[in-house]
């Protein structure tokens, strides 16, 4: 999100007044307290239809196939360059959907929330998951709100599930990828993660590393529609990065992949940090981007439609698959050695999303 658009979001949702500053104990209890914040905040602000019934649940119309999606979110700090965890929350589970072939459209929303959180924290991120969920087009439709003791958490934390039905032309599976399959990946890897370690670090670049959380499901949508089942397979590479993910999917498939480090897309200042704190950007986290396996003969196309899109402008082929050494994802140095990509073995960077 730029600053532009945060000082829209401000203007447009001035915070009201009210006669606390931080979170207490009492606005989990279920009274008074939880009511007067959720009144002000959580129902004004993301106010629609279903929400305002107020129920336990919610009363959703569903027809045919349907994806289903749950993610929690803990990053830390819960405000980074070019995001915050609400928007996050948000883009996460559309994007989860999306990969699925589906077509967002209802959300829940719950929040941990640590007694002594400043008001204001939870009225911006509040403010962040209006605005990016009507980006989304997508509505929250139910939730929770729980406040636990002082030390108990780390500010807030947030879970959403969402449910989508599958576009009619969508047919996304592992088991569809063959061998020449191109794999296309959507833009710059590794922003997120570098993000969210500058903040921790202490970095400073010539120009700011921002996370690339955005909501994916608009972009996903039109390219499953001009291209159908030639998708084999979405997916988006978030903890563990590309090089989990890759491997992930070649072990469940018995198919191996070729990617090259030259076809990589990285933005330099994020190339640079990763070098600085030891870094292999293969296993940087993203939430902004997703890979997809699509069939030799129409890659060439899918890729020169992405880059029209805002979310594809620095897409790029990085390998394609092959029945040669199955199960395993050989990379292709920038010189020309090769080596074999394997999973993230334990925690790179934690609290990253």
């Amino acid at each position: 999100m730029s600053e532009n658009e945060k000082i829209r979001m401000q203007l447009q949702c001035p915070m009201p007044k009210l006669d606390f500053d931080v979170i207490t104990l009492g606005h989990g209890s279920g009274g008074v307290l939880t009511n007067k914040l959720l009144d002000s905040g959580v129902f004004d602000l993301l106010s629609n239809d279903i929400l305002d019934e107020r129920h336990d649940g919610a009363f959703l119309e569903l027809d045919g196939k349907t994806a289903f999606s749950s993610d929690s979110f803990l990053v830390s700090p819960i405000f980074f360059p070019g995001g915050n965890i609400g928007e996050l929350a948000v883009n996460g589970t559309v994007n989860d959907l999306a990969m699925c072939g589906a077509i967002p459209k209802y959300l829940s929303l719950s929040f941990i929330i640590e007694e002594g959180l400043p008001v204001k924290d939870f009225w911006d991120i509040l403010v962040a998951i209006k605005f990016a969920c009507e980006k989304a087009r997508v509505k929250i439709v139910t939730g929770d709100t729980k406040v636990v003791e002082k030390g108990k958490g780390d500010k807030i934390f947030i879970n959403t599930s969402g449910v989508g039905p599958i576009h009619p032309k969508a047919n996304i599976s592992a088991k569809n990828i063959t061998s020449g399959d191109k794999i296309i990946i959507s833009g710059n890897v590794a922003s997120h993660g570098m993000a969210i370690m500058s903040v921790r670090e202490g970095l400073e670049f010539d120009s700011e590393i921002q996370s690339d959380t955005t909501n994916l499901n608009h972009t996903i949508s039109n390219l499953i529609e001009e291209f159908g089942s030639d998708i084999r397979l979405l997916t988006d590479p978030t903890r563990g990065g590309v090089a989990t993910v890759l491997k992930e999917i070649a072990q469940s498939i018995d198919k191996g992949f070729d990617i090259f480090q030259k076809d990589l897309p990285i933005a330099e200042q994020v190339s640079s940090a990763c070098e600085l704190l030891g870094l292999d950007p293969l296993y940087v986290a993203n939430e902004g981007l997703f890979i997809a396996f699509v069939s030799r003969e129409s890659a060439d196309g899918f890729l020169e439609t992405l880059k029209q899109d805002e979310n594809g402008k620095n897409a790029q082929i990085i390998g394609h698959v092959v029945e040669e050494h199955p199960k395993q994802v050989i990379l292709e140095s920038a010189i020309g050695g090769k080596r074999i990509v394997s999973m993230l073995p334990g925690e790179q960077l934690p609290r990253i999303c």
